[in-house]
């Protein structure tokens, strides 16, 4: 899929986020290594760690499918330039296969990424 639809997908998916208490609206989807698609939002929660992020969120919805390997994931927010966290980050790296993350603020203003400028040196299954 081109990135500029993917990124349409992302910010539809933002438009559904259940964000009460940070106001932080965030929106993404991955395409999988068969060309499957998935979107998701943030989710949050009152005590704070059940939150879920929109990453996390499409990446879930993907793997609960049987999908395994993302080929592209697009990151987009109400702010400017907001880079997946940490933890997705890792969630990320354990699907990953030389994945392009897409950081968006718009359909016609994002940057292209690969996993390693993102996250260089992590923990996987291969490099334990």
């Amino acid at each position: 899929m081109e990135i500029k639809n993917l990124i349409k997908l992302a910010m539809e998916a933002k438009e559904n986020s259940y964000s009460p208490y940070s106001k932080f609206r965030v929106g993404s989807s991955v395409e999988m290594e068969d060309g499957s698609v998935y979107s998701g939002c943030n989710i949050e929660n009152a005590a704070y760690s059940p939150t879920n992020c929109a990453e996390r969120t499409a990446i879930f919805k993907a793997v609960s499918e049987g999908k395994r390997k993302i080929k592209k994931i697009v990151v987009i927010s109400d702010d400017k330039d907001v880079f997946p966290c940490g933890v997705c980050r890792q969630v990320i790296r354990e699907f990953e296969d030389d994945t392009k993350i897409i950081i968006a603020n718009s359909v016609e203003d994002y940057k292209v990424y690969s996993f390693e400028e993102i996250l260089p040196h992590s923990f996987s299954l291969d490099r334990r």
